[in-house]
């Protein structure tokens, strides 16, 4: 049965709710990018060697990658309206004591702290994006991602203004915009707890599909997660060491290389918008394809170019592999409808870990050998989207209101 859409005031007010959790999405990443961007503060005030510059991102990465999945799983059986403010609440409390930190041990803590604040925020925020959709899964997938990128490019970028003329301490500054996201987050979950149900009713609509058989999905699952192990390995290199490539190979100083870096994750939030859109139109299969695969002749090019081409190759290489995630998540909630919450949670904290193991891998490498090697080795990795062609055609959703 066809029925006529929601009324515009609702539409808006809905919308609303999906541009609020991807400015708590920009919040929340932007506070995610800051620990790497003030490595080489930390690096120089603590004398951090790389391994223990990949320790610090182990831990937040793993700490976020392990929790995920079991708050998707619980809160997809309990939800829990209030639980994105409480996540901002761990990650205002993160920073706090990454500001004041006095040895490394405490580094840790930090890290560790802003990561459970991470895990709380994703699943429950993309299952908002998700409800605030009106069917455009893909389309809101990539307002909440956009909102992510955009936070990890300003990061760096604040770190250099902010926080390299004050040091460790200027970190406190990223408090106001953490206090700023509890109070939105607050009001996100009470139009959650008070509308949820009159919203669903009338916004959210539900995919109808033929289940696949259960050997198919574990295949697909896997094909996906070595897809992101290719995606955020490859993302390690770039988020975690370029500026230490830029300086190490071009003698750049510390300002210019994290300017360098915010050039690429701008470049990256540019390009999370418009995998989502597309994704809707062709499918998200599709565009797995062209972000992971496509994006393979550029990082081959990366190790041999000079400082001019390597700004304009990993802008392109942000642009076209950051749309990949979102494709990734709408295809797995497709695959397994009815499980937002655990399949959000599952691959997010799949992006966490390998963004993590990757980090402490790559910098263990990098000691043994150095920078310039780690990039010319993750140079292959986008070749294992190859095994896109392994997943199976998903059928376009039959979209019907969540009506009796």
């Amino acid at each position: 049965m066809q029925t006529s859409g929601p009324a515009p005031d609702a539409t808006k007010a809905v919308f609303r709710v999906l541009l609020a959790v991807s400015v708590c999405h920009l919040i929340n990443d932007m506070v995610q990018s800051l620990l790497p961007s003030i490595y080489p503060i930390l690096k120089n005030s603590f004398r951090l060697d790389f391994g223990q510059i990949g320790l610090l991102s182990l831990t937040y990465q793993v700490v976020a990658s392990l929790l995920q999945p079991l708050i998707g799983l619980y809160t997809d059986r309990r939800p829990m309206p209030y639980a994105l403010a409480i996540g901002m609440c761990f990650t205002l409390l993160g920073i706090a004591i990454l500001a004041t930190a006095p040895t490394f041990g405490l580094l840790l803590v930090a890290a560790a702290v802003v990561g459970t604040g991470s895990a709380i925020f994703h699943p429950e925020s993309s299952r908002i994006a998700r409800i605030a959709s009106g069917g455009q899964h893909g389309f809101a997938q990539s307002v909440f991602q956009v909102g992510g990128n955009t936070g990890s490019a300003i990061g760096p970028l604040l770190a250099a203004f902010i926080v390299l003329p004050q040091g460790q301490l200027g970190v406190a500054w990223f408090s106001v915009a953490a206090s700023i996201g509890i109070f939105i987050l607050y009001r996100v979950g009470r139009w959650r707890s008070h509308h949820l149900s009159r919203a669903t009713a009338s916004h959210v609509h539900r995919d109808i599909r033929q289940t696949l058989p259960r050997r198919k999905i574990i295949a697909a699952i896997a094909v996906l997660a070595a897809l992101i192990f290719s995606k955020y390995f490859y993302l390690a290199s770039l988020s975690s060491y370029y500026t230490f490539y830029l300086i190490s190979r071009f003698h750049v100083s510390v300002r210019s290389s994290q300017l360098h870096l915010f050039i690429f994750l701008g470049a990256a939030a540019a390009g999370t918008f418009f995998g989502g859109p597309i994704g809707d139109r062709i499918g998200p299969k599709y565009v797995i394809w062209g972000s992971i695969l496509g994006v393979l002749p550029f990082t081959l090019l990366l190790p041999d170019a000079n400082l001019f081409w390597t700004g304009v190759l990993s802008a392109i290489i942000g642009f076209v592999i950051a749309s990949a995630f979102s494709a990734i998540l709408v295809y797995a909630q497709e695959l397994m409808p009815g499980r937002v919450g655990l399949v959000s949670g599952i691959f997010f904290g799949l992006a966490f870990g390998m963004g993590g193991i990757g980090a402490a891998v790559l910098g263990h490498i990098a000691d043994l050998t150095s920078i310039a090697f780690v990039y010319r080795l993750c140079s292959w990795l986008p070749a294992i989207g190859l095994l896109t062609g392994l997943l199976p055609n998903l059928d376009k959703p039959r979209i019907a209101p969540l009506v009796s």
